[in-house]
C-alpha cells in the first residue's frame, strides 16, 4: 500500500495552513483553564469554530503501542521512496515493489 507521508519542517508551522487557522481560536479558549484530563482538552478542542464555520474534529488514541517491533531485514532495502516537488525533504512516499513469488502468488515487499 502506497502511503504518502508529508511532515511540516521543524519550528515552521507557516507551511500548515490548519494550524494558522485554528491556533488564535484554540488560545483563546485555552486562557484560565486548568487541564483535568484528557477529556476536557477533548471537548475544548471540539468547541473551536473559525468566523467562516471551520470546526475542529478531535481524536484521542488511547491504544497502547508496542515498541522493539523489528522489519525484516530485506524489507528497507526493496523500498522506493519517491519525493515529492514540494519540500521534498519533507514529503515523500515509499512505494513498495511487487515480488513474484511463483506464477500464482504475488506478495508486496
Amino acid at each position: 500500500m502506497e502511503i504518502p507521508i508529508p511532515h511540516y519542517p521543524p519550528y515552521s508551522s507557516k507551511y500548515n495552513p490548519i494550524g494558522h487557522c485554528f491556533f488564535p481560536h484554540i488560545s483563546s479558549l485555552c486562557q484560565g483553564l486548568i487541564f483535568e484530563s484528557v477529556q476536557t482538552v477533548e471537548d475544548l478542542m471540539a468547541t473551536a469554530t473559525t468566523r467562516t464555520g471551520l470546526k475542529l474534529l478531535t481524536t484521542i488514541l488511547y491504544n497502547t503501542y508496542q515498541t522493539g517491533q523489528k522489519v525484516a531485514l530485506d524489507f528497507k532495502s526493496n523500498l522506493k521512496i519517491v519525493f515529492d516537488e514540494f519540500l521534498r525533504q519533507w514529503n515523500y512516499t515509499p512505494k513498495p515493489q511487487l515480488q513474484v513469488i511463483s506464477s500464482t502468488i504475488l506478495r508486496y515487499r
